[in-house]
């Protein structure tokens, strides 16, 4: 990870990931496929104490469709990381391990409502649009006084007809910055399909950003 990417503060008790995530923040990761970006922040920090990471999958359902799965969660275990499974976005401020606390982020990489039709069918981003609005609705609940959301998402054709940064105005947040993802600044990170018969495939991200909002 170069220095453009990383920092170390006050004798290396604070870490950070480029402006984005810190070790001082309490951290929720959401919709985690075989919790690759966990695991690099984890790493990054030296410790994942300060992190909740979450899949919409069952445990079962990862170890038997992703193939680092199992290594990552021992790293993360080992790292002292709190890893949820069956956590839905849309309703994760109600989930029992979950509803008392507040994050400083609440992050959500490449979100995808699956694959019904094609990435430009109307039906197909309505169904993405409703993922996003229920993690945002869910999310809002969840934020410090200073939380940030964070959705990484491609910014290219047919996926800027998702419509991001209208999202949130819909839900009441507003846009902090948008970010060019840069995806070498999270060395081990694998974006998964996280559905289908190639679930565990990458995809090229192409252009993506990260939008950060707040409340």
């Amino acid at each position: 990870m170069g220095d453009e990417c990383s920092s170390v503060h006050n004798n290396g008790a604070k870490k950070r990931i480029k402006k984005n995530y810190g070790s001082s923040h309490n951290i929720l990761l959401v919709g985690e496929g075989d919790f690759s970006f966990a695991v690099c922040l984890a790493k990054a920090f030296g410790t994942a104490e300060n992190m909740i990471a979450t899949s919409f999958d069952s445990k079962e359902v990862l170890m038997t469709e992703y193939s680092n799965a199992m290594s990552n969660l021992k790293e993360l275990e080992d790292r002292r990381c709190t890893v949820l499974h069956d956590v839905d976005a849309h309703t994760m401020n109600r989930h029992p391990h979950l509803r008392s606390k507040l994050f400083d982020r609440v992050v959500f990489n490449f979100p995808h409502a699956g694959f019904t039709w094609k990435e430009h069918n109307d039906y197909q981003i309505e169904l993405h649009q409703e993922l996003v609005r229920g993690f945002m609705r869910s999310s809002i609940e969840m934020l410090t006084e200073k939380g940030e959301i964070h959705i990484t998402h491609k910014t290219a054709y047919p996926f800027n007809r998702w419509e991001i940064v209208e999202l949130g105005k819909e839900i009441g947040l507003f846009l902090l910055e948008e970010m060019e993802f840069e995806r070498w600044c999270y060395p081990g990170y694998i974006n998964r399909r996280g559905s289908g018969t190639r679930i565990d495939e990458t995809f090229p991200v192409g252009e993506c950003s990260t939008f950060k909002f707040a409340k």
